[in-house]
């Protein structure tokens, strides 16, 4: 089922990598920067980064992904964004009632989400959260 819809559409592709499990205990979220992928598009990028996420006393990693390097507005951009979906996420849990902050953590190295991350194959899938 679908927790939240965003009221400011994302303008990135943006999906999950099924090796990796994250800090929600789904599948480890990537987003793919470029042109618009289909649904269901499969790739394989370089990750130049990671953005950090933390709700409701979770903490979960953005792997970011492209097939360049990144520049610095792509990544002041990825940070706005992101900072603009907490703040929504927090008045979304503050209406329901529910407890924690909603904040984005900043950006960090893709080699330090990867080792937060349990490879999906060290847990059960009856073990994964579902949304």
């Amino acid at each position: 089922n679908i927790d939240f819809v965003s009221p400011i559409p994302c303008p990135y592709n943006y999906g999950s990598i099924p090796d990796y499990i994250g800090g929600e205990g789904d599948f480890l979220d990537a987003v793919v920067m470029g042109p618009r992928l289909a649904a269901g598009t499969r790739v394989r990028l370089r990750a130049f980064g990671a953005i950090g996420f933390s709700e409701r006393y979770m903490y979960d990693d953005k792997l970011i992904c492209s097939e360049h390097e990144l520049t610095s507005g792509q990544r002041r951009n990825l940070l706005i964004f992101f900072t603009i979906y907490s703040h929504c996420k927090a008045l979304l849990n503050l209406l329901r009632g529910r407890r924690g902050r909603a904040r984005c953590e900043g950006w960090s190295e893709a080699h330090e989400a990867l080792a937060r991350a349990i490879p999906a194959g060290d847990v059960p899938a009856r073990s994964r959260a579902r949304y």
